[in-house]
C-alpha cells in the first residue's frame, strides 16, 4: 500500500492545506451570566458592550443591552428565561438592535428579530438592509407635506375624515366594535393599487394577541389576495415582554425600509395598549 503513495501528491496536499491557514487571530469578547430573573440578566465581563447592542447566549437566545454599569451589564432577554443559567457564556454580536429587511419579507410572518415564524422556511436575506430598531425620525423640515390620501375603502372614513399619506391615525373604541376590521379592510383595499403598479406596502404588527387570532388574520389576508404586499410582524401573548416591547419598533423599521426607497407603506399597530 505504501508504495502507491507518491511523495509529490503528499507535498501538493500539504501546500494546499497551508495555503488555507490564516495567521490572523480572531478574538471574541465573552462575558458570564451573574444573575438571571424574569426576563432580565446581568452579565460580567463585557466591558466594551454598547447600549442597545445585541448579545447572544451560548444556547442561541438573543438579548439587548439596556443597563451599562461599572462592573456589569444589564440586558433584556428576547427568549425564554428557562434556558439561561448562572455561569453561562455570552458573546457580543457587535450589532446594534436592528432587523435585516428585503423584499422577500413580503407575504411572510416574522417576529421582531426578522425571523420567519410561518413555517415556510427561512427568509433569503441576500441584499438585505440593516434597519436599526431605534432610529431618530427625520425633522419636520425634511418631510413632504400631507398631500395624497390613503384610501381605506370605507366611504364614511374616506369622505368625512380622510387619512393622508404621512399621517398617523388613532382608531379608538370599546371591545368588539370593529377596530381591527377597519385596519384589515384598509390593508385589503390597497390591492387595486398593488395590481396597478403603485403599491402601498402594508405592515401589520400584532402585539400581545393570541397566536390563533394572528393565524386567522393571515388567512383572511390570504383569501382576499392581500398577502403579496403585506408583512405581518407578530409578538404574541406567549412571547417574552421584551419581544412585545420591540414589535412596534420592528414594524416601524420595516416601514422605513420602504420609505427610504421612495415607496409608500402603511403600518398598523394592533394594539399599543398591551
Amino acid at each position: 500500500m505504501s508504495d502507491k503513495i507518491k511523495p509529490s501528491e503528499v507535498s501538493d496536499v500539504l501546500v494546499q492545506q497551508l495555503a488555507k491557514i490564516s495567521s490572523g487571530e480572531k478574538f471574541e469578547e465573552v462575558g458570564t451570566v451573574l444573575q438571571v430573573s424574569d426576563g432580565v440578566a446581568r452579565i460580567y465581563g463585557l466591558r466594551n458592550a454598547e447600549a442597545n447592542e445585541l448579545l447572544e447566549f451560548e444556547n442561541g437566545t438573543m438579548a439587548i443591552v439596556m443597563n451599562l454599569e461599572e462592573d456589569n451589564v444589564g440586558c433584556v432577554l428576547l427568549g425564554s428565561t428557562a434556558g439561561i443559567k448562572e455561569g453561562m457564556s455570552v458573546k457580543r454580536t457587535h450589532r446594534i438592535a436592528s432587523i435585516r429587511v428585503n423584499d422577500n419579507f413580503l407575504g411572510r410572518v416574522v417576529n421582531p428579530l426578522g425571523q420567519a415564524i410561518d413555517g415556510k422556511g427561512d427568509i433569503d436575506l441576500t441584499g438585505a438592509y440593516e434597519m436599526p430598531l431605534d432610529r431618530k425620525a427625520p425633522g419636520v423640515i425634511y418631510r413632504q407635506p400631507v398631500k395624497e390620501p390613503l384610501q381605506t375603502g370605507l366611504k364614511a372614513v374616506d369622505s368625512m375624515i380622510p387619512i393622508g399619506r404621512g399621517q398617523r391615525e388613532l382608531i379608538i373604541g370599546d371591545r368588539q366594535t370593529g377596530k381591527t376590521a377597519i385596519a384589515v379592510d384598509a390593508i385589503i383595499n390597497q390591492k387595486s393599487l398593488y395590481e396597478a403598479g403603485h403599491p402601498v406596502y402594508c405592515i401589520y404588527v400584532a402585539i400581545g394577541q393570541k397566536a390563533s387570532t394572528v393565524a386567522a388574520l393571515v388567512q383572511t389576508l390570504k383569501e382576499h389576495g392581500a398577502l403579496p404586499y403585506t408583512i405581518v410582524v407578530s409578538a404574541t401573548a406567549a412571547d417574552p415582554a421584551a419581544m412585545q416591547y420591540y414589535a412596534p419598533f420592528a414594524g416601524a423599521a420595516i416601514g422605513e425600509y420602504f420609505r427610504d426607497r421612495g415607496l409608500s407603506a402603511l403600518v398598523v399597530y394592533d394594539d399599543l395598549s398591551k
